[in-house]
């Protein structure tokens, strides 16, 4: 990395089945609106940001099995996983902190292993509470 390059803003990363999972509303009727639901009300977080990272952030969802397929936003990028979500989470949080060592990266999830395997690669993270709606 050039010593002139700029950080980008600060990642979060959303666990979309986890966080649409958190709370037994009827998402399971229809998963692909509920992760379209979720993706609505992250753009918002775009531009205010989180208590734990500044404004503006990157915010990426990333669905998996039946929300594939949800188109993103230029406020929210959709990332599909083709296998497991987690797996593909910390795919993208490794990426980030190895492409730009100093970036702030939060995850927003309630699954403890995924915590473990994220905070390992020196992200933080946070509840489903914390981007819900």
């Amino acid at each position: 990395m050039e010593q002139n390059e700029a950080v980008p803003p600060p990642l979060l990363v959303v666990d979309g089945a986890n966080v649409v999972g958190s709370v037994p509303d009827g998402w399971w009727r229809d998963r692909r609106g509920a992760a379209e639901r979720l993706r609505d009300a992250l753009v918002p977080l775009a531009a205010r940001g989180l208590p734990e990272l500044p404004w503006p952030v990157e915010v990426v969802l990333v669905v998996e099995g039946a929300a594939r397929g949800v188109a993103g936003l230029p406020e929210v990028r959709v990332v599909e996983a083709s296998g497991s979500g987690d797996d593909r989470i910390v795919e993208l949080v490794g990426a980030a902190r190895a492409e730009h060592p100093g970036r702030a990266c939060l995850v927003a999830t309630a699954d403890r292993e995924l915590r473990a395997r994220v905070g390992a690669l020196g992200a933080a993270v946070t509840g489903p509470r914390t981007v819900r709606p």
